[in-house]
């Protein structure tokens, strides 16, 4: 049995878990106390609640952002509770004596005091702010109901999707949603359609699955959004299911699937450092982990590492003083030898190593340090040098490139993004089958998201502004495509709007790119309201041609959608890139502002009835379009999005510290009086008073990336000088609603706030 105390910054760092079964009402509720390990303090909550008539429960640590973990077997006879977490090898012992439990928590032959107190549950954030179920359905109701489609015809998830192939081609596998909105991974075999359900989803949602070999499924999850993913695995017909990385407030990565080896995978895990993470290789069977290599320095940490198919670390980045990048590279397998010293700003990764050769140094490497745009090389790892230059475009990225491990590693295809996808076929191979695709769906993009091992049978996803996405399989040696699944067949493709690539100048000169999506209105020349959608991240983020169920819902209700691809935003080079740092909510909402005039120009739009939203950056930029130009918008919408720039850096993820000097470099730098100076002007909180357009506020209780303070910040401000602010809050989410229920209620509030607030507007709520 693996011991679940952990070496944390010198001290010891606890996980734990636990199940009450009793009968005594006294012992239902929440317990709060702190376990002291070799002086570091630990909160933990225990909530206790009957079910069934069995007591079940969850625990909380909040230092970890772990909540709700659900616990194994307890009990309580004599008024003592003797607690046991199987899996982790724990034994905690308490007497219960008025409100406290005093105890003693076991493990690994330690132990340690652990005293409890009765405590009232605490949920994230001020609870007295958010905005009451009735009252948002009362917001809900001003969006009218007689539309051909309805919201949940666009945010419900599909009956069926995330289809793959065993490597071999017997099995297909997909996930299935019920009539609880809970998405199972099923697993059929092709041979003789039998379906078998693999993995059941819960409460908390399987956030991925995929094929670790023909016999073996492995799948992610988190808890209520926290991001700390977590890794199982589970056989094809349901059996031997594992927690493969039982720990609590960890953080898991998969690096390398490892396709030599069946049985193990690579993985990284922030586990002996929360700021940092190391290499695993795992038994995806057994679990058992074997340490790669260590991360010691927490100052200037390892941030990537690149294995090659056979497992073998062949190179890794390290960060240095927080914004330079040193690439070390091993010619024999033990010294690691530095062989270029970067800017974070450099472009230079290694997409594969070319294994088509015996001479074991190339690779193909993306690069942009020769060059605006990133290009593809064929590269010398070992004496550090081009050999050729592959591929590159004047006016985008190269974003990446395919090979064939069936036939030698033979190089297929390049592609990139511009206006819309595209794929560059380089082998003979490729470019016949590129041909079949695009013959077969002219106008549509594809992708192929699975394939078998021997090349023998294809998955073909086909998607295009109108149409959601279908899957077809394609068999090689027959040349024949057969429908597999619509996602959406009830969006029918001529009812959807058209997404447009635009292009404008901005107020300095540059050339900006994005899209807008126009209603049936618009296109009869009539000015519509629109709705300027702002993405997230922002550096390195774009907003792209395809399918968008938020531009198709807007559309049906009337409404332009407008998506700007501002200074900052990836995929156009890096001059661009960079001509956006330290102009976040300046320069960035400036081109965000010119789309805007560029689409009323053109009289697509009704100036007058221009709402803003976003999400994350996006939700940011809302706040600041109303406050830096209060007059321009007829209100907004904040989806998790930031309002305090200095308490915004303060509440960042652990794995996110070491990587502050480049967000300084990125947003702006507290510690310089003029950036501190400009963070002040750009935070909204500190402009509220220019507020004066209805504001809707969204946010998960458990966001990692944007704290639930961000949002409780501006709505407080706002109540206090009496503005209505709706607020929904859902305390099972993170970073975006991911729950099927909570995404429908989201939307239906929100076209009900447009509908209320932009012209023409409804005089009084629609019963219902």
């Amino acid at each position: 049995m693996k011991t679940s105390i952990l070496k944390l910054s010198g001290a010891l760092f606890l996980f734990l878990g636990m199940t009450i079964q009793a009968n005594a009402q006294d012992i239902e509720g929440s317990w709060k106390g702190t376990l002291s390990v070799q002086g570091m303090e630990m909160p933990l909550i225990f909530d206790i609640k009957t079910e069934e008539g069995n007591l079940s429960s969850t625990m909380d640590s909040p230092s970890q952002g772990a909540t709700g973990i659900p616990m194994d077997v307890t009990t309580f006879v004599d008024n003592t509770l003797t607690i046991k977490f199987n899996q982790a090898g724990i034994k905690y012992v308490a007497t219960l004596k008025d409100n406290s439990l005093n105890g003693t928590f076991h493990q690994g032959g330690m132990e340690f005091p652990l005293n409890l107190e009765k405590t009232e549950k605490t949920l994230p954030g001020n609870t007295d702010l958010p905005t009451s179920e009735a009252d948002l359905k009362k917001l809900a109701n001003w969006n009218p109901t007689n539309y051909k489609y309805s919201v949940a015809d666009y945010f419900a998830r599909p009956k069926a999707r995330s289809f793959q192939f065993s490597p071999d081609g017997t099995y297909l596998s997909y996930r299935e949603k019920d009539e609880n909105a809970k998405n199972h991974v099923y697993v059929k075999n092709t041979e003789n359609d039998e379906i078998t359900r693999v993995i059941e989803e819960k409460e908390e949602l399987i956030r991925g699955y995929g094929w670790a070999n023909d016999n073996r499924l492995i799948y992610v999850m988190d808890k209520g959004g926290n991001e700390d993913y977590h890794l199982f695995a589970v056989d094809i017909d349901g059996n031997n299911q594992k927690e493969l990385t039982p720990f609590d407030g960890v953080k898991v990565n998969i690096l390398n699937g490892l396709k030599e080896d069946k049985d193990h995978m690579i993985i990284s895990m922030n586990k002996n450092n929360p700021q940092i993470f190391e290499p695993y290789k795992i038994n995806i069977v057994t679990g058992e982990l074997m340490q790669l290599y260590k991360n010691e320095d927490a100052a200037n940490p390892i941030n990537s590492y690149d294995f090659d198919k056979d497992g073998n670390l062949r190179g890794f980045a390290k960060l240095r003083d927080g914004v330079h990048i040193d690439m070390y590279y091993t010619e024999d397998g033990e010294n690691y030898e530095l062989k270029k010293e970067l800017s974070w700003k450099d472009t230079f990764s290694i997409s594969s190593f070319n294994y088509a050769t015996d001479y074991p140094h190339d690779a193909y490497v993306i690069s942009n340090l020769e060059s605006d745009k990133a290009q593809v090389y064929l590269y010398d790892l070992k004496e550090d040098k081009v050999i050729e230059k592959l591929f590159s475009n004047d006016n985008y990225d190269v974003s990446g490139l395919g090979l064939s491990r069936k036939r030698g590693y033979e190089l297929d295809y390049f592609y990139y993004e511009g206006e819309k996808q595209v794929i560059v076929p380089v082998s003979k191979y490729y470019k016949k089958l590129h041909k079949k695709i695009t013959d077969k769906f002219p106008g549509y993009n594809y992708s192929i998201p699975d394939a078998t091992d021997d090349e023998s049978k294809y998955l073909v996803f086909i998607q295009s502004d109108k149409l959601y996405g279908t899957y077809y399989s394609y068999d090689a040696k027959t040349e024949e495509f057969k429908l597999l699944y619509n996602l959406m067949p009830n969006l029918v493709e001529k009812d959807m709007a058209e997404m447009r690539p635009i292009t404008f100048k901005s107020r300095d000169g540059k050339t900006i790119h994005g899209y807008i999506t126009l209603p049936e209105a618009a296109l009869k020349g009539e000015k519509v309201p629109v709705i300027v959608n702002v993405h997230g991240g922002p550096q390195g983020i774009r907003d792209s041609w395809g399918f968008n169920p938020e531009a198709q819902l807007f559309a049906s209700r009337g409404y332009a959608t407008l998506q700007v691809n501002f200074s900052i935003s990836g995929g156009y080079g890096r001059e661009f890139l960079e001509s956006g740092f330290k102009q976040i909510g300046r320069k960035a909402m400036d081109d965000v502002e010119d789309g805007l005039q560029y689409a009323i120009d053109q009289g697509w739009v009704d100036k007058d009835n221009a709402a803003i939203y976003g999400g994350s950056h996006g939700g940011y930029a809302v706040l600041r379009g109303l406050t830096k130009t209060p007059d321009l918008y007829a209100c907004g919408v904040d989806y998790v999005g930031v309002s305090n720039l200095f308490t915004f850096m303060d509440s960042m993820p652990e794995y996110w510290k070491p990587y502050l000097k480049i967000v300084k470099e990125i947003w702006y730098d507290p510690d310089v009086p003029e950036e501190k100076a400009i963070m002040e002007e750009v935070s909204p909180v500190n402009h509220i008073d220019k507020i004066k357009k209805p504001l809707f506020v969204v946010q998960g209780a458990n966001d990692p990336r944007v704290n639930i303070d961000e949002s409780d910040q501006i709505v407080s401000g706002l109540r206090a000088k009496g503005v209505d602010v709706p607020y929904m809050v859902k305390y099972d989410e993170g970073h975006g609603f991911a729950k099927e229920e909570n995404r429908i209620e989201l939307y239906e509030a929100m076209m009900g706030f447009y509908a209320k607030h932009l012209k023409p507007k409804i005089k009084q709520p629609i019963k219902g």
